[in-house]
């Protein structure tokens, strides 16, 4: 089994836009479109709770909960060690 390296939790465009600039520091763009990569989630409530890792300008570590009403989140992936995620076609490792 591939190591876990958590989530992408992907919001409704509407959602995406009521919460403006202030979620944009937060999103990430892949092919599959935006979405918050986390490391761990929190779906038991009203509110989803994302906690993502990171550093800051002075390289401190620094852990950032993002909660956001349920109602705006699309989708949630699991996303594992093997690479990108998603749900396009995909190739055998060549060898």
């Amino acid at each position: 089994m591939n190591a876990h390296n958590g989530y992408a939790v992907f919001l409704y465009p509407q959602a995406l836009e009521v919460l403006g600039e202030a979620i944009k520091p937060y999103l990430r763009e892949n092919p599959m479109g935006a979405h918050v990569a986390c490391d761990e989630i929190d779906t038991g409530g009203a509110l989803i709770e994302m906690t993502l890792r990171g550093r800051t300008e002075q390289g401190a570590d620094v852990t950032v909960e993002l909660m956001v009403p349920g109602t705006m989140v699309r989708m949630i992936v699991s996303t594992q060690g093997d690479g990108d995620f998603g749900f396009g076609p995909r190739t055998a490792p060549i060898p």
